[in-house]
């Protein structure tokens, strides 16, 4: 396993990625509507437009991406950041590929120079990302109108 910064060729790839763990591993807990509509949203031409605002990370193994995520500024401050467009293959979650990701993002510069970084999460992935050492912004234990969790964590 290893970890690179995205390339222009990866957006393809990387929407397919989204697009499966979605289908698979968020559908216990979101309609299949909702899912259907972020997967249309996050197609290889938004890909390319996050990765051009933020530092988008994939994780491969044999050739295949099978991870990704993206830091970058919360907003336009300069002193936080954001964790974006965090996912992992279905096939290969709980073995450490998601820790992976994180403790990269977690070195990037964006993450560094931050006194405060977000993570919008998703039902599914909350556990995770606390475990992770974020915690619920502002106690706010419930998702919100875009069913997620707005966590966080203090450097």
């Amino acid at each position: 396993m290893r970890i690179r910064r995205f390339q222009e060729e990866d957006a393809a790839l990387v929407s397919e990625l989204i697009a499966t763990t979605l289908r698979k591993t968020n559908a216990e807990n979101y309609s299949v509507e909702y899912i259907e509509n972020l997967i249309q949203h996050l197609n290889p031409k938004e890909i390319l437009r996050r990765a051009k605002v933020t530092h988008f990370y994939v994780v491969y193994q044999e050739g295949k991406i099978i991870g990704c995520g993206a830091v970058g500024p919360y907003w336009d401050k300069t002193d936080e950041s954001c964790l974006f467009t965090v996912f992992v293959h279905p096939d290969y979650q709980r073995k450490g590929v998601g820790r992976k990701i994180i403790e990269t993002l977690e070195q990037d510069e964006y993450f560094l120079n931050s006194k405060r970084v977000e993570v919008p999460s998703s039902i599914t992935a909350c556990d995770f990302y606390r475990k992770m050492g974020y915690a619920f912004k502002k106690g706010g234990d419930v998702p919100d109108a875009d069913q997620l969790y707005r966590l966080e964590k203090y450097r």
